[in-house]
């Protein structure tokens, strides 16, 4: 059975969903064509449960990071101009386009998960059917410097993509020792959560893999008809 939690941590509201591996629940990668709210997402899918994924380039769309479906690569940011012609980041594509993923794997055994990186070989005896291209991981350590997410000159954060040590609404994805699944949304209210803290709890949920996912006005998780936003505005309402 699923198992949806909440808790409270630092001034802030965590969401967990535990999905066991081996449950009848199929947990499926899907791309929206447009901008689409999280309901709307989840009910043209059939979707028990929806939580937001990688990243994309709120200018012109595209993607950001590697998503795979069916064992097919269904969104590719080497196709993001943007991304690939900007001048300051020509140093980091390595980097970039080598960023962590989630994967399903259907093996001999079954269903698997991992979190590595995009180039990261697939286990022998496995198929790999979904990835989801997002990061840094977070778990069993935080790979953004390695992922270029942040960099440092003589001591001090130079660049920061994502607010390292910032709170904010945060999405992620885990691995417990038995393979099941865990979806972990960080409300802002008050605060939110650092990726170091977010971290932090998901080491403390005995979590073995992790990996950011989306964070920010994009947090949003939606479960049993209900969807909980990462961030509201002053009336209370969701955004988006």
């Amino acid at each position: 059975a699923l198992i949806y939690q909440v808790h409270q941590v630092a001034n802030s509201r965590v969401h967990t969903l535990l999905i066991p591996r081996d449950s009848n629940y199929q947990v499926n990668v899907d791309v929206a064509e447009n901008l689409e709210s999280l309901p709307s997402f989840a009910q043209r899918n059939g979707a028990i449960a929806v939580i937001n994924g990688g990243f994309f380039d709120p200018k012109n769309g595209k993607t950001t990071a590697y998503i795979r479906q069916n064992g097919k690569i269904i969104a590719d940011p080497r196709q993001n101009e943007r991304l690939i012609e900007n001048p300051n980041l020509k140093t980091s594509l390595p980097q970039i386009l080598n960023r962590s993923e989630w994967r399903r794997y259907q093996c001999h055994e079954g269903v698997r998960y991992g979190i590595t990186s995009h180039r990261a070989p697939i286990p022998r005896g496995c198929q790999l059917i979904d990835s989801l291209g997002a990061g840094p991981a977070l778990v069993p350590d935080i790979s953004a410097v390695a992922e270029a997410f942040v960099s440092y000159s003589q001591g001090k954060i130079v660049k920061d993509a994502l607010g390292i040590n910032q709170p904010n609404a945060r999405s992620a994805i885990g691995i417990t020792p038995r393979g099941d699944l865990i979806w972990v949304m960080v409300e802002q209210k008050p605060r939110g959560l650092s990726l170091v803290e977010l971290a932090k709890f998901l080491q403390g949920l005995g979590i073995v893999a992790a990996l950011n996912l989306d964070g920010g006005s994009s947090t949003a998780l939606y479960y049993q008809g209900k969807t909980i936003h990462g961030k509201v505005d002053s009336q209370g309402n969701g955004v988006e």
